[in-house]
């Protein structure tokens, strides 16, 4: 994939991030159409050498076929420490790397993380998402920021994700019959029910959507081998 050029650096302090998630979200795009999407590349990330660097999987799944099309991985060096709303700043290098050694179409970038649901509305999948200039959609384990009552039981079965003064920050879904929902937000370039229908299409009866599944599955992988070597 040809990227644009990141528009900051990675290697600041948290103040800085701070500015540049607050000046970034300001640009993302909570609206359009995704089509007739069919190639989504799920994004997750490791952390092999006791943390010393970020490794990042992208696998990208035929959502007609229900297959992989192409996977790839790279590395970057961790720039960033763990904090929590600061994810990107520690993951993004990593994940961009593994994204430009895609070849094949993609229509969507998927996170195992938050888009606007975050304290200052730019996740990782909304801030790669800017960066990249496509459609991104955030589809987390757990809740980082907002307040909701627990859905129905059912698959499909979803709540709203409100920020104290009453903004819609996300879905929190159930994506399977009597198992834990997820939360899940818009990136960029899409709508929170283009974002919700998205996560569905994906989830083949697990809780959680195939592209970030697997792609989760091939970075342990990679960080098992590393580790032998």
């Amino acid at each position: 994939m040809k990227l644009p050029a990141a528009r900051h650096d990675w290697d600041i302090d948290t103040q800085a991030a701070a500015a540049v998630q607050r000046e970034l979200a300001g640009r993302i795009i909570r609206r359009g159409s995704l089509g007739k999407l069919r190639y989504a590349a799920g994004l997750d990330c490791a952390f092999p050498a006791e943390g010393r660097e970020c490794l990042a999987a992208a696998i990208v799944w035929d959502m007609e076929k229900s297959c992989i099309v192409e996977e790839q991985h790279a590395t970057a060096p961790t720039l960033f420490p763990y904090i929590p709303g600061f994810l990107s700043f520690r993951e993004a290098p990593a994940i961009l790397a593994a994204l430009e050694k895609v070849q094949h179409r993609v229509d969507l970038l998927m996170f195992d993380g938050h888009g606007i649901a975050h304290p200052r509305r730019l996740g990782i999948a909304s801030h790669v998402g800017l960066l990249c200039d496509m459609p991104s959609v955030a589809c987390a384990k757990s809740r980082l920021t907002g307040l909701h009552v627990e859905p129905g039981p059912q698959r499909g079965n979803r709540t709203q994700l409100l920020a104290k003064d009453g903004e819609e920050l996300g879905a929190v879904l159930r994506t399977r019959d009597n198992v834990k929902p997820v939360y899940v937000s818009i990136g960029h370039k899409t709508t929170l029910d283009e974002a919700v229908n998205t996560v569905l299409r994906c989830g083949r009866g697990l809780r959680l959507p195939e592209p970030t599944r697997l792609a989760d599955k091939r970075v342990a992988e990679i960080k098992k081998d590393m580790a032998r070597t």
